[in-house]
């Protein structure tokens, strides 16, 4: 680890500020923000992250859920995953967002790590993590090791030819099939991104994660109301039971009219780039009957484009029997 200065913001703008000294965006910030830091000290002593400055936010007040009076679901960056797991109204309204974070990590990181953090975690690709091998997202145009190496565990759905990492964050998946919103602060003011937007693919420019600059702080995230009556499921397949990321991952929110489909959004992790919103399985499901065949039909279509490894090939399957399973749970009453 190397040496760096550390300093306590002592507002929103007194952190904007301190962040935007790092740099530009294509340079890679140098400094960076810490709330639990649950993700950004385990790569600081691995070498991978070398920040000049951290700062921290704790003491910021985004630490607070409300419910504004629009029905939407106000959720502070720095509101601990613990806390958002059990909240009243995630648990009643917005389930899949805690069925997602109790399926995270353990009891103890959840309690310090926070939605923010969550929001913007790395990949746990191996090769990004080790600095001895060559990754395009920790240093670019160096290559991508895991292609030709280990990536059993890594994406087969929004891949490049230079990097192949799966984001790791369940609360992602969440959130992207609840519609979330992000709120952003930074030096060019405040503005709103939808998930779907936040987060970019890899494509030739692995390094680059998602829409923020150098200076920009994640403040909030917002909920759309839930749909009338409505199912939400998470389930998550992975190799063991507990504190493991997952192979495969659904999110789904659903809706039933007369015995079909009037809502529906799902969203896949552990098999994509980003938490991946499936267009194309939704496209199958919208308006159809709920049965065992339109399921395997949106699975089907879900994974038609997946471009797997030589050691991930089996998370395909595994990925259309998750969308199965999940589906069946979600409209079982």
């Amino acid at each position: 680890m190397e040496m760096f200065a550390f300093s306590e913001a002592a507002g929103v703008e007194d952190a904007i500020r301190a962040g935007a000294e790092s740099g530009t965006a294509q340079q890679g910030a140098r400094v960076r923000f810490v709330a639990g830091g649950t993700t950004l000290l385990d790569l600081m002593k691995l070498d991978v992250e070398r920040p000049l400055a951290v700062v921290d936010i704790n003491g910021l007040p985004l630490d607070t859920v409300t419910k504004l009076t629009d029905g939407r679901l106000k959720i502070g960056a720095l509101v601990r995953n613990s806390d958002l797991a059990y909240h009243p109204d995630v648990r009643s309204n917005y389930a899949v967002l805690s069925q997602a974070l109790l399926s995270g990590a353990s009891a103890q990181l959840r309690n310090m790590a926070t939605t923010g953090g969550n929001l913007l975690q790395r990949t746990r690709c191996m090769y990004f993590r080790n600095r001895a091998l060559p990754c395009n997202k920790r240093e670019p145009g160096s290559g991508c090791s895991a292609i030709e190496g280990e990536n059993r565990s890594l994406a087969i759905l929004g891949t490049s030819a230079h990097c192949i990492a799966t984001n790791p964050s369940d609360m992602n998946v969440a959130l992207t099939a609840l519609g979330a919103v992000i709120q952003i602060e930074g030096t060019a003011g405040k503005r709103e991104v939808p998930i779907e937007a936040f987060f970019f693919e890899p494509g030739d420019t692995p390094e680059r994660e998602n829409v923020l600059d150098p200076g920009d702080l994640v403040t909030s995230v917002t909920l759309p109301p839930p749909p009338q009556n409505c199912s939400q499921v998470y389930l998550k397949l992975r190799d063991r039971a507990s504190y493991e990321f997952a192979l495969a991952s659904a999110a789904i929110v659903a809706s039933v009219d007369n015995g079909t489909f009037s809502y529906i959004r799902v969203a896949l992790g552990g098999v994509a780039s980003k938490p991946w919103r499936s267009l194309e399985a939704e496209e199958q499901l919208y308006d159809q009957p709920v049965d065992e065949a339109s399921f395997r039909r949106a699975a089907d279509a879900a994974l038609a484009g997946a471009r797997p490894q030589s050691r991930n090939g089996f998370k395909i399957e595994l990925a259309k029997r998750c969308i199965v399973h999940a589906l069946g749970v979600a409209t079982a009453s």
